[in-house]
């Protein structure tokens, strides 16, 4: 998609949202990057390190807004979400703002220079009066944050709520506690999640994840009163019968989080099973592949790279591969005549 072509919705007086398409099935719709400010602005998220995002970050701020990122933050660790932080500070000159607890699993991906990171509460000062809050919202991953444009009424989820679908969760006592910080919060009007559409009924969607967790939960306990121990996946084939199944590990995970908070409350008794010993070999084996796999990966995309170059060199240069002395053409009769 050209950059062009491409429309952000504007979301409030200071926010507008670039939706790319994503056919990932842990991403319903397609991946949002938002913008917030004029002229220097933030941008939250920025999507994986596929060229249709880097199209968005650079190709339509440049040709449609005219825009430049000054700051580059990020809702989580997530690949999907972080892929292009240190691509964004190479080649847009962008600062990088995190959350400190999302450092250490960045690792890769910051540049080595131009971070910043910021503390619960904590407010980011834009131009022209812009200021969002920062809200650290653990429980989807540990470095969880939202950002609240109060005067406005924007929340920046990230994945803590998704606009057509719930979210993994890493943490399940912690998210229920972000659940109900952030259905607290003052003058919320719209929530502006990672995938997906907007939300316009922003309170009562978060109570619909509340409740959702509550239900799975009762649902749980349902499943295991029929009587002996069951694993996580037995139980979420049960909850699960007709999810894709690509889905499977991702609710199988939901329903693990469930489990170790009942267990943790005394609810349940756990047999911790058996363990596989890992084997040392193919453990450094499957390292190497990865490590070559990732280099072929690389110099692909350095290949792709210079082959468009190439192509754009030879759109702009004579035929000169073709030709010693190229054909020339001149009018019949002579000019003066």
């Amino acid at each position: 998609m050209h950059p062009r072509s491409m429309r952000a919705m504007q979301v409030s007086p200071s926010v507008r949202a670039v939706q790319v398409p994503d056919d990932n099935p842990m991403h319903p719709d397609f991946t949002t990057i938002y913008l917030v400010g004029r002229g220097q602005v933030l941008s939250i998220d920025s999507g994986e390190t596929m060229d249709r995002y880097r199209w968005m970050l650079r190709g339509y701020l440049a040709a449609v807004e005219r825009s430049e990122i000054a700051l580059a933050g990020i809702t989580h660790h997530h690949a999907d979400h972080s892929g292009n932080l240190k691509w964004i500070r190479e080649e847009l000159g962008a600062e990088i703002v995190t959350a400190k607890e999302a450092v250490p699993l960045l690792k890769g991906r910051l540049p080595r220079a131009g971070v910043r990171t910021f503390a619960d509460g904590e407010v980011i000062d834009l131009d022209g009066g812009v200021n969002l809050r920062v809200l650290k919202s653990p429980g989807h991953s540990v470095d969880s944050v939202c950002y609240y444009l109060e005067d406005e009424g924007v929340l920046f989820s990230g994945d803590t709520l998704l606009g057509s679908s719930t979210t993994t969760v890493g943490d399940l006592g912690a998210y229920r506690r972000s659940l109900a910080m952030l259905i607290a919060l003052p003058n919320l009007k719209v929530i502006c999640p990672g995938h997906g559409p907007l939300v316009h009924d922003p309170r009562e969607r978060l109570q619909q994840y509340i409740n959702h967790r509550a239900m799975r939960e009762r649902q749980i306990l349902g499943v295991l009163e029929g009587g002996g121990a069951l694993s996580s996946w037995d139980i979420m084939l049960q909850l699960y019968p007709d999810i894709d199944k690509r889905l499977r590990r991702a609710a199988d995970n939901n329903v693990r989080t469930h489990l170790a908070q009942l267990e943790a409350e005394g609810r349940l008794n756990l047999f911790p099973g058996k363990p596989r010993r890992p084997d040392a070999a193919k453990a450094r084996r499957d390292v190497e592949h990865a490590k070559q796999r990732t280099q072929v990966i690389a110099q692909a995309r350095k290949y792709e790279a210079e082959q468009r170059r190439a192509e754009i060199r030879a759109q702009e240069n004579p035929p000169t591969g073709e030709w010693i002395e190229p054909p020339r053409y001149e009018l019949v009769g002579a000019a003066n005549e």
